[in-house]
């Protein structure tokens, strides 16, 4: 039904006013969900030649467009925030089954299961957008006006931790993001 989908639409602008950690390349500001959601899924369709397992760019952009849509109402979790994903799971199931349940049912179906497979990180095209998700907040840390790792305590190990996707699906990727983690903290950036 028409209304159900405008209803989705009109809600998910409020994307727009969740704010993340990362800071645009400008340093001007905080990057929104709206704006990560994009560059990410624009990251699948340029970088899918360096997966070295078969994904489905398709599936992967729909997933990276909907895989924050439940900070909409469950706000944030900064990747460095023990305490904030303490509760994370719960916040975010309550906020998938609300707001893709605006949509008609096959659809609202469709997107909460692309997003719960995103969650769960167990099919090709999970691993490659967990790991587009991960890596472009990297990029912007490394070539920002504005790091977000030198505005809180986030150490090289931490950020190590966070590229396990990368590494699982793109030897070549896992490279870059590895050179350009090892050069913010070794060489001229890091704490």
């Amino acid at each position: 039904m028409l209304e159900n989908q405008i209803n989705f639409i009109i809600e998910i602008d409020k994307m727009k006013s969740v704010y993340r950690r990362t800071y645009i390349t400008s340093g001007d500001r905080r990057e929104n969900d709206a704006e990560h959601s994009f560059h990410v899924a624009m990251m699948a369709h340029l970088l899918v030649k360096y997966a070295d397992k078969p994904v489905n760019v398709d599936r992967v952009c729909k997933m990276l467009l909907a895989h924050d849509i439940v900070e909409v109402d469950a706000g944030d979790t900064f990747a460095y925030d023990a305490k904030g994903y303490e509760d994370k799971e719960d916040r975010e199931m309550k906020a998938a089954k609300r707001l893709f349940g605006i949509l008609d049912q096959d659809l609202g179906e469709e997107f909460f299961n692309l997003w719960l497979e995103f969650e769960d990180v167990k099919t090709n095209d999970a691993l490659f957008a967990n790991a587009l998700d991960r890596l472009q907040p990297i990029m912007m840390n490394y070539y920002g006006k504005v790091t977000t790792w030198s505005l809180y305590p986030i150490s090289k190990e931490m950020v190590f931790q966070r590229l396990e996707p990368i590494e699982k699906i793109s030897k070549k990727l896992w490279t870059y993001a590895r050179e350009i983690v090892e050069d913010y903290f070794d060489n001229h950036k890091g704490l």
